[in-house]
């Protein structure tokens, strides 16, 4: 049954405007697709990766836990990564799949957004979800990168530490070159 047979006409246009007006209002990703060119799109350039890379570096030195780093643009490409020394083989592919989580849901929230809704009782409405797309990761240390214009440039993966210490780490990396957050 289509949907405009279980709403009225009226509710079911104004639906239809306002979906696109949300989308562009919330995610700020709409020149990164086709029809662009490399110019008009918003990514973390190999530069802004190392500057991530390094605020990240000292933060971890700071705190004294050696981390896996790893920084993508908005189409889930590595862009940089580090292991530092010592740190966990294992979370090699934390790290990038923190990110890369952030990057598939186009920087609207960090890992751990997911979290909560994911490790419900069967039947919730995302149950499950980090098992799709190769591997996700729900718990914190994957932060989005914002520019200062507001939009999603990147996204950065942290892991080494206990999740609290990854989510310090992936938040000042990140604040390192941007934001974590939507600017209005």
């Amino acid at each position: 049954m289509h949907p405009s047979t279980l709403l009225p006409a009226a509710l079911w246009a104004s639906l239809i405007y306002a979906i696109p007006s949300c989308a562009e209002t919330v995610n700020r990703t709409a020149t990164n697709g086709y029809g662009s060119t490399p110019s008009e799109r918003h990514y973390i350039n190999h530069t802004q990766a190392l500057t991530v890379i390094n605020s990240g570096i000292a933060k971890a030195i700071e705190i004294n836990v050696p981390m896996n780093i790893a920084v993508l643009d908005p189409s889930a490409t590595l862009v940089a990564f580090i292991h530092m020394d010592n740190s966990y083989l294992g979370s090699i592919d934390i790290s990038q799949k923190k990110a890369k989580t952030v990057a598939d849901f186009n920087g609207l929230f960090q890992s751990s957004g997911l979290y909560n809704r994911s490790q419900t009782l069967p039947g919730s409405d995302v149950y499950g979800i980090e098992q799709t797309n190769g591997g996700l990761v729900v718990f914190g240390g994957g932060q989005p990168i914002y520019d200062p214009m507001g939009y999603f440039i990147g996204a950065v993966g942290v892991s080494g530490g206990s999740v609290p210490q990854d989510v310090e780490v992936s938040t000042a990396a990140a604040e390192g070159v941007g934001s974590t957050i939507v600017s209005a």
